[in-house]
């Protein structure tokens, strides 16, 4: 695998990206650690400029795809509210997109509807990469949660992680799952059965031979795990505020229960929380999302790099 090997790919979906792709971004992701931290300057991406088209709310992703190219030497534009541009007068996706592409060199996207990030891909001449879409995917954030996985773990093979809390509407979990089940993970799903893996997401895991288990309650899994990776309860995608109201608040990881946990257990979360996370897990060592968010930064700052053909220095 070779870095021109990504040069004007676009990033739609875990499920597009081989093995070996996912392991030379997280081998790039880990060289730009130091730059993503201000250590040391470079500017291979100088005279390049990101576009953004954020239809849904973001901080960390939004941010962090922005410092990722401001770190490398470039530049952004765009928006992170529809209501401010012509699609509050009815301008196409489309069409929003073939502007954006005349005014930058790659795109990413962020929409409410799943398959957005597809279509923009096809009406683009840049490289699109998806910040997440509807229920979806969203494959920046898988890729940044197999870095700190990996960085934390030492590997990604054969190892216990428990998805927990909404496995219905998160896009988050449906593109982690599937790339973890490339390396042989062992899934553990935890969630009320409303709220539980789709059976649609499920069926391919298996099929790709992955090992997965149901639960209903947090404390089944608390002794297994190597990871414990927390969502929150989307109230935003519950069509029925009442369904919403039953389960808000139903998984609660506290300090008191990691401490039947593996010494070298990691509590991610995507972020933002709610009160999934108790403030007390914050100081102990197997709280890992504060990290986790700025490996977002490394992570996209790779993804950049190779899709734009920017050359570091030896």
């Amino acid at each position: 695998m070779q870095d021109k090997d990504f040069i004007g790919k676009d990033i739609v979906s875990i499920r597009e990206l081989s093995n070996e792709e996912i392991e030379h971004i997280l081998q790039t992701a880990k060289k730009m650690v130091d730059i993503a931290r201000g250590k040391r300057v470079v500017k291979p991406l100088e005279g390049k400029i990101l576009g953004t088209a954020f239809f849904e709310p973001s901080t960390r992703t939004r941010l962090s795809f922005e410092s990722a190219m401001l770190r490398l030497g470039g530049k952004c534009l765009g928006f992170s509210e529809a209501t401010t541009t012509s699609v509050a007068k009815g301008e196409t996706l489309a069409d929003t997109v073939r502007m954006l592409a005349s005014y930058s060199d790659v795109i990413v996207i962020r929409h409410k509807y799943e398959g957005a990030a597809r279509l923009a891909a096809e009406f683009s001449d840049k490289p699109v990469i998806n910040a997440g879409d509807g229920a979806g995917q969203h494959p920046t954030q898988t890729l940044l949660d197999l870095f700190t996985m990996k960085e934390k773990l030492g590997k990604l093979e054969d190892i216990n992680v428990a998805l927990i809390g909404d496995l219905k509407y998160g896009r988050t979990v449906h593109s982690l799952a599937h790339a973890l089940a490339k390396f042989n993970a062992n899934l553990y799903f935890v969630a009320p059965e409303t709220l539980q893996m789709p059976d649609h997401i499920i069926g391919p895991l298996e099929e790709m031979g992955a090992k997965t288990q149901k639960f209903n309650a947090l404390e089944e899994v608390i002794e297994s795990c190597d990871v414990f990776y927390m969502t929150r309860i989307q109230r935003e995608r519950f069509p029925d505020i009442q369904e919403y109201n039953k389960v808000a608040g139903i998984f609660r990881l506290d300090a008191r229960m990691l401490e039947r946990a593996k010494k070298h257990a990691i509590v991610m979360h995507p972020l933002p929380r709610v009160n999934e996370i108790s403030p007390d897990v914050d100081a102990t060592k197997h709280a890992m999302y504060f990290e986790q968010a700025f490996n977002g930064v490394p992570v996209r700052m790779a993804l950049l790099l190779l899709l734009l053909g920017g050359e570091m220095d030896a």
